[in-house]
């Protein structure tokens, strides 16, 4: 079993024993995803490189915790659409191989469309 099909039934596991699948439908999903993307881009509002990288030296565990509630509504919308995750990831990193060529890209934070 791979660790994407190992974590993904606990989290099925988790939300099934709690009978929590009757809101978990794709909208809800996706809306609960981006709040808690925005919970882990509150700890850094507002604050300069060096006050980010003292902040995440403090508070490493806070957000851990919001990287992993990302995470674990992303297995679980990906299992819900029927969406194997390692093979999107692959298959998207190979979009981005030709979108974004090393030899035009590295070193660049520029768009594909303007490279």
């Amino acid at each position: 079993m791979s660790e994407i099909s190992e974590i993904t039934g606990k989290i099925l596991r988790f939300r099934d024993e709690r009978d929590w699948m009757q809101f978990h439908d794709p909208k809800n999903m996706a809306v609960s995803i981006i709040l808690e993307a925005s919970e882990l881009l509150e700890h850094f509002q507002w604050k300069t490189k060096e006050e980010v990288e003292k902040y995440i030296a403090q508070n490493k565990s806070e957000i851990k915790d919001e990287i992993a509630d990302i995470a674990l509504y992303l297995f679980e919308l990906a299992d819900n659409l029927g969406i194997g995750l390692k093979s999107a990831m692959e298959e998207k990193l190979k979009k981005n191989e030709a979108k974004y060529p090393v030899e035009k890209a590295k070193g660049k934070h520029t768009k594909y469309n303007k490279l």
